[in-house]
């Protein structure tokens, strides 16, 4: 099960974060589903969740376990970004005594694939331990979608070309001209953000049944014909954007006076529409050329000394020019 959510952790003045973190991650050990996270940028732990229900049951954990206090942000829908087509991503990283030149492909992969990895270069071009290298930092990282900065998913990676130098070449300069294609890739590519959606089922007194048919489209989601029980309670099921669902189960309930139930699971990440993702490119106000830590720019060497140069630009500067 995939968390469709994530939470900012409150802990109180005075504590220490590595301290709520380390003891946020024994309780991950047992339920590694829990997906605690520190957000460097941010300065703040975030936990990733199902539903707001496993946010109660945390809470009593840490409070029985450590005798911890602790309160959550509001919550917020966990998007991913993908791509919409393939493109061509190159990398270079050559401060003094350091060399290494990768050459990808990326390709919109299979929907729930992830990041998967493959190689077309020969070994005669570049050899098999530093394409393991290579495939191994493909995977290794939570690449980070340019458009809003969420995590990257459903995309394939080929090698296409690669080169070290016999005397210069680190294990780390593969990695860095590893994540600088990707990067450089993606900067170039049709950026598609995806949200998840819940599959729900919801049930009700028939007095109730066409007041959640209508809700459903509204919000974006998908029923299928309802079903009436002997009881004179009607179910139905759907799939439906997490973003909308969140809030209903709780207009759900104040409509039934207590009378209904909906449950929900985690279904698949979809695109967000057009309009959707303009809208929260915008507010995100991510800018991934001034992301440091992810940068698309190569770094080259001359007159003994490294410099860098812009994703656009380094792809004229390249050692290896693919036909």
């Amino acid at each position: 099960t995939t968390p469709a959510l994530t939470a900012k952790v409150e802990y109180g003045e005075g504590v220490p974060a590595k301290t709520v973190l380390e003891e946020f991650k024994l309780l991950e050990a047992e339920e590694p589903l829990l997906n605690v996270s520190w957000e460097e940028r941010l300065e703040e732990i975030r936990v990733h969740i199902l539903g707001i229900v496993q946010l109660e049951i945390l809470q009593e954990l840490m409070a029985e376990r450590f005798r911890r206090k602790i309160r959550f942000g509001e919550c917020q829908v966990s998007y991913r970004e993908t791509i919409g087509n393939t493109v061509l991503g190159c990398g270079h990283f050559e401060p003094l005594r350091h060399y290494a030149e990768v050459h990808l492909r990326l390709s919109p992969g299979a929907p729930g694939s992830g990041i998967t990895s493959d190689s077309e270069c020969h070994t005669d071009v570049l050899a098999q331990n530093w394409q393991n290298l290579i495939r191994t930092h493909v995977l290794e990282k939570s690449h980070r979608g340019v458009l809003t900065g969420a995590p990257l998913t459903d995309v394939r990676v080929t090698l296409l070309a690669g080169r070290a130098h016999l005397k210069h070449t680190e294990g780390g300069d593969f990695r860095q001209a590893v994540y600088r294609a990707v990067r450089q890739g993606l900067m170039q590519a049709e950026s598609v953000l995806l949200e998840p959606w819940y599959s729900f089922t919801a049930e009700a007194d028939a007095a109730l049944a066409g007041r959640i048919l209508s809700d459903i489209p509204r919000m974006g989601g998908r029923y299928e014909a309802p079903v009436t029980g002997r009881n004179g309670r009607v179910a139905v099921t759907g799939t439906c954007p997490v973003a909308q669902m969140q809030a209903y189960a709780r207009e759900l309930t104040a409509l039934g006076k207590g009378r209904t139930q909906l449950s929900l699971a985690f279904e698949a990440y979809h695109p967000c529409t057009p309009a959707q993702q303009q809208y929260l490119a915008e507010q995100t106000g991510y800018d991934p050329e001034r992301d440091v830590e992810n940068t698309p720019d190569s770094v080259f060497c001359s007159h003994g000394a490294g410099y860098p140069v812009k994703w656009n630009e380094a792809p004229a500067q390249m050692h290896i020019q693919l036909k």
